[in-house]
């Protein structure tokens, strides 16, 4: 396949894509969003994401050979770059050459949710590495979904190279507010928790995880919503020693979401 060379970083192409990566606002109203890596452009083949458009360095070409055939094969439009170019997209020091634009998939609908499933829920998570985290763990430890209200958003690069592609796999439900799909599960029977750091609150350990489970992390510094916890059954904590007052978001979601599945 004859490709169509980019050597400019000021290609219009290129300065799109770019957009793309640093600003939701525009991947919101384009209805794409960028991806950086050979590995991650793949898992979007392999999960039917639509790719419009792949960018490849020379190099990267035969390095990722088996990666950029099908990836080529299932793109709209196909470009080799130059390395000036591929660090213009990239977002890490040393680029593997590879990028795509892609198609924002079909959101998983809350009318979808499982109520026999078990669910983490993250309420103005402000980190994407952290987001990105949790989805991997949700996903490596089994869980039916990632529940995300508010903080930044599931296609930034950054959460889509800590989740190492699981964003684009597990179903992933966005709301506005969390309160009213904690209120939701509530009405199936669903077990719904706030994760909290108070000694009134029940170790998540000593919970019944039979049933259905929706458990809510909150935002890094300020926590959960009032609202939120007020709308869970229960509040739950997970027990600490040692002088730090709380846990990582990331670490302890990855924490409630083994204790769900155990």
């Amino acid at each position: 396949m004859t490709m169509e060379k980019i050597t400019a970083r000021a290609n219009e192409k290129i300065k799109y894509a770019v957009r793309l990566g640093e600003s939701a606002s525009l991947r919101k109203e384009a209805g794409e969003f960028f991806l950086e890596g050979a590995r991650l452009c793949f898992d979007a083949v392999q999960t039917g994401v639509e790719i419009r458009q792949a960018f490849f360095t020379s190099k990267a070409l035969w390095k990722y050979s088996e990666y950029a055939e099908k990836i080529i094969e299932n793109s709209g439009l196909c470009f080799e770059i130059s390395s000036e170019v591929s660090q213009k997209l990239s977002g890490t020091e040393n680029p593997q050459g590879v990028f795509c634009v892609c198609a924002v998939p079909k959101q998983a609908e809350i009318s979808e949710i499982n109520p026999d499933g078990k669910y983490i829920a993250l309420e103005n998570l402000q980190d994407p590495s952290n987001l990105g985290a949790v989805c991997r763990s949700a996903e490596a430890l089994g869980l039916d979904g990632l529940i995300v209200s508010g903080g930044c958003d599931v296609y930034n690069p950054k959460a889509l190279r800590a989740s190492m592609g699981s964003l684009l796999r597990l179903p992933v439900i966005c709301a506005a507010e969390l309160s009213g799909v904690i209120e939701r599960a509530n009405s199936s029977g669903m077990l719904t928790l706030a994760s909290v750091p108070r000694s009134t609150a029940q170790d998540i350990r000593t919970v019944d995880m039979s049933g259905g489970v929706i458990c809510c992390v909150g935002n890094e510094g300020s926590g959960l919503s009032d609202e939120t916890v007020a709308a869970c059954k229960k509040q739950v904590v997970i027990p600490m020693s040692g002088r730090a007052e709380s846990f990582n978001a990331s670490a302890a979601a990855a924490i409630l979401a083994w204790e769900l599945k155990r």
